[in-house]
């Protein structure tokens, strides 16, 4: 079948750019498309291998490689421009509106859905919290079009693939859609383990508002015996950077042996985001390094309590100092074959296997 495989954009060697590159490893033959494409030459290697996407038009628009996030009100109208006839099977790999392409009649889209677009639905108020009363105006207005668009889009997917079950309980609440639970797939031989551990805290992230790095630095500030470390880039980094105490550095961007060698290492891996699944959080259980994180969202499936790591229940410092706190003194011995037992569940073999399996049953029944 002649395949093409859409991707919101291609700006990072993030999560979903972790699942297209095993797309594109699964369909070599595949065509691959997107809002945008600034890869750096690595990433590119890695995740598409070597390939270009065809972009949108917002790929030529002024400052786009920077800030095409500003365009924001245009991405349902970009997406929608990509030109998919003559295409048989549609995979999309969608966080954002890369489920909403159009199709036509005859062509099947399957869409790995790794959340239902966060910032107009469950993330709404965490993205317009830091805006002045002007932006959020114009801003509450955007998403509430494309809050529109998503759902009315949402009917255009023939089979919807959840990368969680909490993912799955939003494609139901929102969509109304049933859909096929398979978990991303985590790079568990890169990660390997370690349990010879320093004296730091770790944790590595997009620094965005819903991460919540402010959580974690506001904690760790009443912390001062406690090192952390913090790895990724953003726009609001330098601005959390101001207010951190000398116990806290700042490693930028690292590179894939860079990143392993701290996660390996760390005492423990802090995780402050509701997230909608979080492979970072295996990453470090990979490395027989303990986790740390929020009880909500993704981590419900990927951290064992009191096995591969704690919990906290609020996104307050009281919380996380608590846990922090709760997880030096409890004496739990983390063992390395528990830590290996729950990253098997989530492997990139596995992801290959149940990924085929249910494409190609999808495609066998829509053929009989």
């Amino acid at each position: 079948m002649k395949l093409a495989l859409v991707q919101d954009w291609f700006a990072v060697n993030g999560g979903a750019e972790k699942v297209v590159r095993e797309l594109v490893d699964m369909y070599p033959e595949a065509d691959i498309f997107s809002l945008v494409d600034f890869l750096n030459d690595s990433d590119r290697q890695e995740i598409l291998k070597g390939k270009k996407s065809t972009s949108s038009y917002l790929q030529h628009f002024p400052f786009a490689r920077e800030h095409f996030r500003n365009y924001l009100p245009l991405f349902p109208n970009a997406i929608e421009s990509l030109d998919l006839s003559g295409y048989e099977l549609i995979i999309s790999s969608s966080y954002s509106v890369a489920k909403g392409v159009k199709k036509e009649k005859g062509q099947i889209h399957i869409c790995y859905c790794h959340s239902p677009v966060r910032y107009a639905w469950d993330l709404r108020k965490e993205y317009l919290a830091g805006l002045s009363l002007p932006k959020k105006i114009l801003s509450a207005i955007t998403l509430a079009y494309i809050r529109k668009w998503d759902l009315g889009t949402s009917k255009r997917v023939d089979l919807f693939i959840a990368n969680s079950k909490n993912v799955a309980e939003r494609i139901k609440r929102i969509y109304n859609r049933d859909s096929v639970v398979i978990y991303p797939p985590v790079d568990t031989a890169s990660f390997s383990p370690d349990e010879n551990k320093g004296d730091y805290y770790f944790t590595t992230l997009r620094v965005v508002p819903y991460k919540r790095l402010d959580l974690i630095i506001d904690t760790f500030n009443q912390l001062p015996d406690k090192k952390l470390i913090v790895a990724g880039e953003g726009p609001a980094l330098e601005k959390l950077k101001k207010k951190a105490g000398s116990n806290i550095s700042f490693a930028g961007f690292l590179s894939k042996n860079e990143l392993v060698g701290l996660m390996q290492k760390a005492r423990a891996f802090i995780l402050a985001a509701e997230e909608d699944f979080g492979i970072t959080s295996l990453e470090a259980q990979s490395c027989c390094t303990p986790v740390i994180a929020y009880r909500k969202g993704g981590y419900l499936e990927t951290v064992v309590e009191g096995k591969t790591g704690v919990f906290f229940d609020h996104q307050t410092t009281d919380s996380l100092r608590n846990a922090i706190i709760g997880f030096e003194n409890s004496g739990i011995r983390f063992r390395k074959e528990d830590f290996i037992a729950n990253v098997e569940h989530f492997t990139t073999a596995r992801f290959r296997r149940e990924f085929k399996k249910t494409v190609d049953e999808y495609l066998a029944g829509k053929n009989q």
